[in-house]
């Protein structure tokens, strides 16, 4: 039966395959981080010490769903996007890029309206809750809000998926679905070739 079977096409399958199941393996493995880091974020959630706003980025993943405090140097009017408030009704979230006094930049929610135009605020001490940013970056979501508007939505690590089971489940699946596919389409072809000889 083995020297039946097409070598080159075989062994592309078979590399296919077990290219999926260590896919798998590896979500699997990256669930149980994820469920790590997210058990400590909503440990990190219930302490009221501040620390130290994360300049250095090797230190932001500790700092998350934590209080800080920071000095904030505005250049230029807020930019609104697109938040929610405590409530959870959608709106706008005004965004500004503050500098610190050693000159790092630090991004700022200081609070949620319906309303998107600018807000006036000058700057100053800011206090909040440090929530995930763009791309790997952080930023404040200040707790009291400034500027005269209302409270934007805490950040809640409830918030941040783990997807990795379902994506290894796919992963296997997948795998089943090509050996099942390359089994029966080299069935058909064994078949063909006993009804020929």
């Amino acid at each position: 039966m083995l020297k039946r079977l097409p070598l080159i096409p075989t062994l592309f399958v078979l590399a296919a395959v077990a290219t999926m199941l260590a896919l798998g393996v590896w979500q699997l493995g990256r669930s149980g981080e994820k469920a790590a880091l997210l058990a400590s974020y909503a440990k990190a959630e219930g302490q009221g010490a501040e620390v130290a706003w994360p300049v250095d980025p090797a230190t932001r993943q500790a700092a998350l769903f934590r209080r800080s405090t920071l000095d904030c140097r505005v250049a230029g009017k807020d930019a609104p996007i697109a938040g929610y408030n405590r409530q959870g009704s959608l709106g706008w979230a005004h965004s500004v890029t503050c500098t610190l006094p050693a000159g790092a930049k630090a991004e700022v929610v200081l609070g949620w309206s319906r309303d998107p135009a600018a807000v006036d605020w000058n700057g100053g001490r800011v206090t909040g809750v440090i929530a995930p940013g763009a791309g790997d970056g952080v930023r404040l979501i200040t707790d009291p809000p400034l500027a005269g508007l209302q409270a934007s939505a805490r950040p809640d690590p409830r918030d941040i998926p783990n997807n990795h089971l379902s994506y290894a489940i796919q992963w296997f699946l997948f795998a089943a679905v090509a050996l099942l596919i390359y089994g029966l389409a080299l069935r058909k072809r064994l078949a063909a070739r006993d009804a020929e000889g």
